[in-house]
């Protein structure tokens, strides 16, 4: 029986890598179906992504792995394909991310498996079950906030969740929360910030005569919308369009950025590279 796994490694780039990595999967049965690499003259780190099949079980490649890594300096991570990461949606009241994800996940577009929605208002509720998935309405306010986000870190255990998505979630994690799932948080917004914060984004914009709206789409940390970028998409505006119109467009690439990042993160195309990303898509 073959199995299929995605090797990604992460070390201080030097000759020869490509081939060690080849030369290690072939002398164990590994047949390589794709890959892709990348040194970064900038940190002098090497990435790389190997997709490929084995009759070997994961077991007794992790164990030649640690082996290998320990001689070499080597970051690596080995994913079954046949185990798809469970992943956690949280929302507000702005459900258009949340309703593409559904979608997406129903149809298989997405190689995840959702396991719960979350949300601090009860709004999308009957959207959710929908789509036969569990809902869980978690409010919070500033005296709750740290009982929240028990119930919340209770849930991600309980379920085993791999990542949560932040889908129009509109409101900040704790410093804490953020540092225990690093790089497994992924979060959306539009590309206003930081120049238009506060409310009304689109309505600052269009006072402004903006011609150019877009969305961002990255990894959570503790300092608010500055973790690693996965995806951005932008698009052109114009005078004629009225603030409803820009929100609406600007909803569009919000989905359309949150749905791709997450499913390069879900196919383990994401590499972190300290405050930014390497993306083999």
């Amino acid at each position: 029986m073959t199995n299929e796994y995605v090797l990604t490694i992460s070390c201080p780039d030097r000759i020869g890598i490509v081939h060690g990595v080849a030369g290690f999967l072939a002398e164990r049965g590994g047949n390589i179906l794709d890959a892709q690499q990348f040194s970064d003259p900038e940190t002098g780190r090497f990435f790389m992504r190997v997709h490929f099949d084995t009759t070997a079980n994961a077991n007794t490649w992790r164990e030649d792995l640690a082996e290998l890594a320990a001689r070499t300096r080597l970051e690596w991570q080995l994913h079954d394909l046949a185990v798809k990461p469970r992943v956690l949606i949280m929302a507000s009241k702005q459900g258009h991310c949340l309703n593409d994800l559904l979608y997406r996940f129903r149809t298989g577009a997405l190689s995840g498996e959702l396991v719960a929605v979350a949300s601090n208002h009860t709004d999308w509720g009957e959207l959710t079950e929908a789509s036969r998935v569990p809902f869980h309405h978690m409010p919070v306010s500033p005296a709750t906030r740290a009982e929240q986000e028990r119930r919340l870190w209770d849930l991600i255990t309980a379920e085993r969740v791999d990542v949560v998505v932040l889908a129009r979630y509109m409101q900040v994690l704790s410093d804490d929360f953020c540092a225990k799932l690093t790089g497994r948080v992924i979060n959306i917004h539009h590309s206003f910030l930081p120049s238009f914060k506060g409310a009304k984004p689109y309505h600052q914009a269009y006072r402004r005569g903006v011609k150019l709206i877009g969305a961002t789409a990255h990894y959570v940390t503790a300092d608010l919308d500055e973790g690693p970028i996965i995806e951005q998409e932008t698009t052109r505006v114009d005078h004629a369009m009225t603030p409803d119109r820009l929100a609406a467009t600007g909803r569009d690439l919000e989905s359309i950025v949150l749905a791709r990042a997450l499913g390069w993160h879900l196919d383990h195309r994401v590499l972190l590279n300290g405050a930014s990303t390497i993306v083999f898509r």
